[in-house]
């Protein structure tokens, strides 16, 4: 029997055939699921399939799509302003440190509720997405996730990835009453976080990126012992 690995296929949105995927995801988890719009074709409109400034990835299983994320190279700090923050990094400016780094937004995670318990699903998704995102030179990711939402990626950002909780706002774009937690991930203190904590995460993470990738993101340029082989499927 294959594995689901083997079945698994990730596609950075290149044209329209790729967007209808996406946008099969978003109206079964944005729209149906939880009610956070009412139409999907906002939250991916065609416009974004020729702006230089945002990638869309789409996860097929069986090349059903199951999955999207969109990572933004323009975070827009105009409208996070007026979101208003309320820190919970006391030494931390979040509007500074946004200006000051190479920071790119990742969001309009979603994956279908069959698809969730499936973490190689999720990961294979944030593999496409942060290679791409460390190749174009940016240096950390900024996102929003909604407090107490049943399925958010809280626990999977802090816990794995290793984001950091920087900020909480009431509003944003999105149709849902909860209060939003704004989280950065140092990308290279996450990949060594990984390396070392999350072995067969990592090596499934980071299993097609090229060697300068790693050289990029290793501490201090040097070579580390590679992690084990993933467990067995």
């Amino acid at each position: 029997m294959m594995t689901l690995k083997k079945r698994v296929k990730v596609l950075r949105v290149a044209g329209e055939a790729d967007r209808v995927h996406a946008l099969k995801v978003l109206q079964a988890t944005y729209r149906e699921e939880k009610n956070w719009v009412n139409n999907e074709e906002k939250v991916f409109p065609p416009e974004d399939l020729t702006k230089k400034d945002v990638s869309w990835f789409v996860v097929l299983v069986d090349d059903r799509p199951v999955g999207v994320v969109r990572v933004l190279y323009s975070p827009p700090l105009d409208l996070y302003r007026e979101y208003g923050f309320k820190k919970i990094a006391d030494n931390l400016d979040v509007e500074e440190f946004v200006r000051a780094h190479r920071i790119a937004e990742i969001g309009r995670f979603a994956v279908l509720p069959e698809f969730r318990k499936y973490i190689v699903v999720v990961v294979m998704l944030m593999s496409a997405a942060s290679k791409e995102t460390v190749q174009m030179g940016y240096t950390h990711y900024i996102t929003d996730i909604f407090e107490g939402e049943r399925h958010s990626p809280y626990e999977f950002h802090r816990r794995v990835m290793g984001f950091e909780q920087v900020a909480t706002h009431d509003t944003g774009e999105l149709n849902c009453p909860n209060r939003r937690i704004t989280m950065i991930l140092d990308l290279k203190e996450g990949y060594r976080r990984l390396r070392t904590n999350q072995n067969w995460i990592f090596r499934l993470l980071t299993e097609d990126w090229p060697e300068d990738l790693h050289q990029r993101l290793m501490l201090n340029g040097k070579p580390e012992t590679k992690p084990p082989e993933a467990p067995a499927s």
